[in-house]
């Protein structure tokens, strides 16, 4: 069996190790990234938040980005039966991006990588980790490529950026119920034939078919958009008991607004299910290791946070074990986990409002209020560490109280 030594050993190639590689790379570290699949492949996560665009900037990889022509997503746009809440990037409380992308992350992520390979990243693809064993921070991971030989890695530190392979979580028993409720979708991708011209037909939107079963409405630059339904596990499954193409079409059918432009459209591959997808762990990091992405967590894809967190992850603990390496002092806890946390328990606050209806209770209130909707627009963009803004720092209370508030008005 083959040995090799770096520095940083990162599993996974998607958009939170890539930022990693290339944040390490550029500050001189030794890093090598091992990806189990072969790319382009098909992946889910296909609407980003502005919160993104900091990160590729930083690294150096927005330019690649940027030349690809994805369809620029300007905001989002929810919709309930006849009502409509449009939110603008450029009109939101906290400084930023105004924009980001709507992408097929097949040809996205494939981008990232191949970008990071031409600075100089040692990135290994069809190559799966079957073991990892510490002594100390020090590691040793056996890896087995695509013809079923093992290669030795040793490495300083793991970043563990293998999204729904968690791997680390899986090896080291770090897994731990996540505490939102099961939630499970179905999604394709579809020739978009009947797409609107001008801005209806490049708008991401979110139809709300029950108060927590919506469809999403991706569209991208390359004339297809992506299609998925999302609700309880329990009503995802009751849609079909034949097939989860059959399902996706009863969801469709569901939908007042869009079953004109997708009601007969042919699906490009056969809808996929992710059950119960959403995730948490024991712990974010330990000695020699951080987990980043969805091998941390995972909330729900309504507000379309899991790019950013795994971004914000990613870049964080690069730059922790960069300041590690040189010799200063880190505190893991409240630098990485603290940090993390309190972005996230952020937006699982606005999940778990969003499917109690409370969230679009204040969405779809008239006439809107300009200075409500623009502080929750800073939220939906990813500036959720942003304590200046109420929506943030009081997250745990502000939406239900308000929400309260509206229905005791319109009831008197």
């Amino acid at each position: 069996m083959t040995t090799e030594s770096v520095d940083v050993l990162i599993i996974g190639a998607g958009p939170s190790g890539c930022v990693s590689a290339a944040y390490l790379f550029n500050n001189g570290v030794s890093v090598k990234v091992v990806e189990k699949t072969k790319f382009p492949r098909l992946v889910v996560g296909e609407s980003l938040i502005p919160r993104v665009m900091d990160h590729f900037d930083e690294v150096g990889l927005f330019p690649a980005l940027d030349a690809m022509n994805f369809e620029k997503k300007l905001g989002a746009r929810f919709i309930r039966g006849e009502e409509i809440c449009v939110f603008n990037f450029s009109d939101k409380y906290s400084e930023g991006w105004d924009w980001t992308w709507q992408v097929p992350r097949a040809d996205f992520d494939n981008t990232l990588a191949q970008e990071v390979i031409k600075k100089g990243v040692d990135l290994e693809f069809e190559s799966e980790v079957i073991s990892v064993s510490f002594e100390g921070k020090n590691s040793t991971t056996v890896i087995k490529d695509k013809d079923g030989n093992l290669k030795e890695i040793k490495a300083k530190f793991i970043i563990d950026s293998s999204g729904y392979g968690r791997v680390l979580p899986r090896l080291l028993d770090l897994d731990t119920p996540s505490k939102l409720d099961p939630h499970s979708s179905i999604f394709t991708h579809v020739k978009d034939v009947n797409r609107p011209e001008g801005e209806e037909g490049t708008l991401i939107s979110f139809d709300i078919l029950e108060t927590e079963v919506w469809l999403w409405v991706i569209p991208f630059s390359n004339g297809n958009t992506s299609l998925g339904v999302v609700g309880p596990t329990s009503f995802i499954n009751s849609l079909s008991d034949k097939n989860n193409a059959d399902a996706l079409r009863n969801a469709i059918q569901l939908s007042d607004y869009y079953i004109k432009r997708f009601g007969d459209v042919d699906f490009m591959f056969e809808p996929i299910k992710l059950e119960n997808y959403s995730r948490s762990v024991k712990k974010m990091y330990g000695d020699g290791f951080a987990l980043t992405g969805n091998s941390s967590e995972f909330l729900d894809p309504v507000f379309s946070s899991g790019v950013a967190f795994a971004t914000e992850s990613g870049i964080l603990a690069a730059k922790l074990i960069h300041k590690e390496f040189k010799g200063e002092t880190v505190d893991w806890e409240a630098e990485f986990t603290g940090y993390m946390k309190s972005g996230i328990g952020v937006f699982t606050t606005y999940v778990k409002e969003w499917y109690t209806g409370n969230l679009q209770t204040l969405f779809f209130h008239q006439p809107e209020n300009p200075d409500v909707k623009r502080k929750i627009c800073a939220v939906l963009a990813g500036y959720v560490w942003d304590e200046t803004n109420p929506f943030v720092k009081k997250h745990d209370n502000v939406i239900k109280n308000m929400a309260h508030m509206l229905k005791m008005e319109k009831e008197v």
